[in-house]
């Protein structure tokens, strides 16, 4: 299978509701669409479908926005970046789409139907799996079942109604998905999709097929959720532009619950411990917030590193990909047909490992503000010394805050108890002696440390096993940490003289 391209531009779009926070598997699809058209030197274009103004959600544009920003997945055109097909909200395109609905009506491929939400729910308690489709709309209120004059007739009293495409009746519909081969479905089981609301406003059916058209796109990936829309929409391109013009299509696997048993949700994230939307989200209605990649401590490049695997791989067995190297080596032949498991455990270990790949430069103002969140004031001069030495033991950005906090605030409560069963004299005296030996030290490095404490301990017959532990909780207040003569190196001489006393005093 070819992945579709031909002479034309490569042009993807991604076309979000603004109707709340964004799903990882919706940036999946942004990443997928992106990484397609810059392989391909073509646009990436994103298109806000606010088309159903019951669930627009204020803040939602803004958000989405937000996240393409942190993800470094920039649009070539969109309602914030411009571009020669504007506008790219479908609520500012809203004059062109009734246009193409009643050509459509007009050569008998759509009809109006008038039947009122009261009448529709009665069917639908009197019929189970009720669809508006060619077994039942003889039966209903339509321009099909009414006379010419008592169509117009309501159209001129200004009646409300919809515009529903007409679906033949047992026809075959195929296309070929660049990820699935050939698919077919038969008209008799889809129903007739509203094209046109009462308000005017397009269904997302009749909007997707002209927009694409108008903006030229020319490849389409969208989730495996929207495949039983495909026939609706493959006969509105024949009916409306031509078969020969519709983009080539590849419907993604979908994200799964860990166990695979299902679609991953929301629910499923709050249930398990695990965020599933790429930012923070605040519900403008009800303050509630769900908590994002982002502000779990997740770099960018490990949560898209990460999103790119659930569902690809290049067959080299390597897993660390820098943006720039998946759009090198992004196939859509390598995307997999079936569902992928969300791991988290396997999320923490790419942000892991992304977090000891890159300079700690990149994130360093992001840990300062972290660590400024906690109450400690970084020290500029040696942070980028402090995260090189601690960043193999995170595993999030605010892990930082346990790693390296003792570098820039002592211990208000250094565990002595691990000290005092093993404390001695002999002990107490080297700790003094050592103080006076530092103090005298002209150098002030690592290994030169180390050999100082060394000979020291040997001139006082003590093992520096044993000295190291108790030197460790000074300096840093616990059993944890890195080489303890890097610390007390970055600490400098002033700082760790005064832990050390400080410790002592309470022994």
């Amino acid at each position: 299978m070819t992945d579709g391209t031909n002479d034309k531009k490569v042009r993807v779009r991604f076309a979000p509701s603004p109707t709340g926070g964004l799903h990882l598997g919706g940036v999946r699809t942004v990443l997928f669409n992106y990484l397609f058209a810059k392989q391909h030197g073509g646009d990436f274009v994103v298109r806000i479908e606010d088309t159903d103004q019951t669930r627009f959600v204020a803040g939602a544009e803004d958000y989405i926005f937000e996240t393409l920003k942190w993800c470094g997945l920039t649009p070539d055109e969109s309602p914030l970046h411009g571009g020669p097909f504007a506008p790219y909200r479908q609520s500012e395109r809203k004059p062109m789409y009734k246009e193409f609905a009643d050509k459509l009506v007009k050569e008998g491929k759509a009809y109006y139907a008038f039947d009122t939400a009261e009448e529709l729910d009665a069917k639908r308690k009197e019929i189970s799996n009720f669809q508006y489709g060619h077994a039942i709309r003889g039966a209903m209120k339509n321009s099909l079942t009414l006379s010419a004059a008592e169509t117009e007739g309501l159209l001129a009293a200004g009646t409300p109604y919809v515009i529903r495409i007409l679906l033949p009746e047992n026809e075959e519909v195929k296309f070929t998905d660049l990820i699935r081969g050939e698919v077919v479905f038969n008209t008799s089981q889809v129903d007739d999709k509203v094209l046109l609301k009462a308000d005017g406003m397009p269904t997302y059916h009749l909007a997707v097929v002209v927009d694409d058209y108008k903006m030229e796109i020319t490849h389409a990936f969208r989730g495996e959720e929207w495949l039983p829309s495909a026939p609706v929409h493959v006969l509105l391109w024949k009916y409306l532009f031509g078969l020969e013009n519709m983009p080539q299509w590849a419907h993604l696997p979908l994200i799964l619950k860990p166990d695979g048993n299902g679609k991953l949700s929301k629910r499923d994230g709050d249930r398990l411990g695990f965020p599933t939307f790429a930012l923070d989200w605040i519900d403008p209605k009800t303050n509630e917030i769900t908590t994002g990649f982002r502000e779990r401590g997740f770099l960018p490049e490990a949560f898209i590193n990460m999103l790119a695997a659930l569902g690809w791989n290049d067959g080299s067995g390597q897993e660390v990909f820098s943006l720039d190297e998946m759009v090198d080596k992004f196939s859509i032949e390598r995307v997999h047909k079936g569902g992928a498991k969300f791991d988290y455990e396997k999320a923490k270990w790419y942000n892991q490992e992304w977090i000891k790949k890159l300079p700690v430069s990149t994130y360093q103002a992001q840990v300062k503000e972290i660590l400024a969140e906690k109450g400690i004031v970084a020290n500029d001069d040696n942070l980028e010394q402090v995260l090189n030495l601690v960043k193999e033991r995170c595993v999030f950005l605010n892990d930082f805050v346990e790693q390296a906090r003792f570098f820039f605030k002592p211990s208000e409560t250094p565990d002595i108890a691990s000290i005092q069963p093993k404390w001695d004299e002999k002990k107490n005296m080297f700790f003094i002696e050592l103080i006076r030996a530092y103090e005298l030290s002209t150098v002030w490095e690592a290994a030169d440390l180390e050999v100082e404490f060394k000979e020291l301990s040997a001139a006082n017959q003590l093992k520096p096993g044993e000295l190291m532990l108790p030197f460790r909780i000074m300096l840093v207040g616990g059993k944890f940490g890195p080489g303890v003569f890097e610390i007390a190196a970055i600490l400098g001489r002033d700082e760790t003289l005064s832990r050390i006393r400080h410790v002592l005093s309470l022994l």
